[in-house]
């Protein structure tokens, strides 16, 4: 807590500050602890309305946004036009599995769950492999929206900094318990009974994940006893409010996060930059892993990101 406290101190975060047990009380009266980092301008977004918002602004400006449209080639374009004034001023071209191209100067993706099958399309390397994790949450009944006022999350093992159930009031006003974290068998598996099998080989071929199971082992087997009896999640939640029972909660949504891994079997948790190899790899750029929380500091990536841009391509 003590490290988190001074990185945020370095980051300007405003008005942070450590509180006692009291001043725990004080700001979550069903909450209990023995100290906590307070962070009052913390806040949440709705994801889906701000995405939906950068699109529009990105039309606005002149862009096109085109969906159910997957890439499976990032090449030049100069090999179907040689010499040719078009090819020599839009250089990559980017196919779709419709038949369907984009010529462009420059490339930049940031493909999320599929970043790494991305990135080897234009020549770069298998690693970081991603592998998805599904979590799922519980949503707490109307009625006992009172036990919770703000966010309140539990100091993360260093071992793995994305797992710990927190407590998150959404905009709509309901409030998420969660979430676990188990192998989803599809990269875009939000369902329990996902599957793709390309995704599930992958996984379990990857000597990262491999590697990864056998260290936490009896770890893993307690996430997905968690994921499977709702009570054993609640017991974890009851630690830090000790009023929430079993009846207090339902079954809720589920996401899938991108998690990126090295061969050894670490979980990378900072950003991975990553460019091609030739005259397409100059012209590319690869976001292959952007560390949580990714959409409520978006903005703050999106500068980073722009940055690299700019840096990479000499813009």
């Amino acid at each position: 807590m003590q490290a988190l406290y001074e990185r945020g101190m370095k980051n300007n975060v405003r008005d942070l500050s450590i509180v006692d047990a009291k001043g725990i009380r004080e700001r979550e009266p069903y909450c209990r602890g023995i100290m906590a980092l307070d962070s009052p301008y913390t806040g949440i977004v709705d994801w889906r309305m701000v995405a939906l918002r950068y699109g529009q602004d990105f039309e606005e400006a002149g862009g096109t946004v085109v969906t159910e449209s997957e890439v499976n080639d990032i090449c030049s374009a100069t090999e179907s036009q040689a010499g040719s004034t078009e090819g020599m001023k839009y250089p990559i071209a980017i196919r779709d599995k419709k038949g369907r191209e984009v010529r462009c100067r420059f490339v930049l993706t940031c493909g999320g769950l599929h970043s790494d099958r991305l990135s080897q399309i234009s020549g770069c390397t298998s690693e970081p492999r991603i592998v998805p994790f599904r979590g799922d949450y519980l949503v707490l009944k109307p009625e006992k929206h009172y036990l919770v006022k703000g966010n309140i999350y539990p100091v993360p093992d260093p071992r793995f900094p994305f797992l710990g159930v927190h407590f998150t009031p959404r905009m709509d006003g309901s409030v998420w318990l969660g979430p676990n974290a188990v192998l989803a068998f599809k990269r875009e598996g939000y369902k329990v009974y996902d599957f793709n099998a390309r995704d599930f080989a992958d996984a379990l071929s990857f000597r990262g994940l491999q590697r990864l199971v056998m260290k936490n082992m009896v770890y893993g087997m307690g996430e997905m006893y968690r994921g499977i009896f709702i009570g054993a999640q609640v017991k974890i939640l009851q630690k830090y409010i000790p009023e929430l029972s079993l009846s207090d909660v339902l079954r809720g949504p589920a996401g899938v996060r991108a998690q990126a891994l090295d061969r050894d079997g670490n979980l990378v948790d900072d950003f991975v930059f990553d460019g091609g190899v030739g005259e397409v790899g100059s012209r590319v750029l690869h976001v292959r892993n952007a560390p949580s929380p990714a959409a409520t500091s978006s903005l703050a990536i999106a500068e980073m990101v722009a940055d690299e841009v700019e840096k990479r391509f000499d813009l």
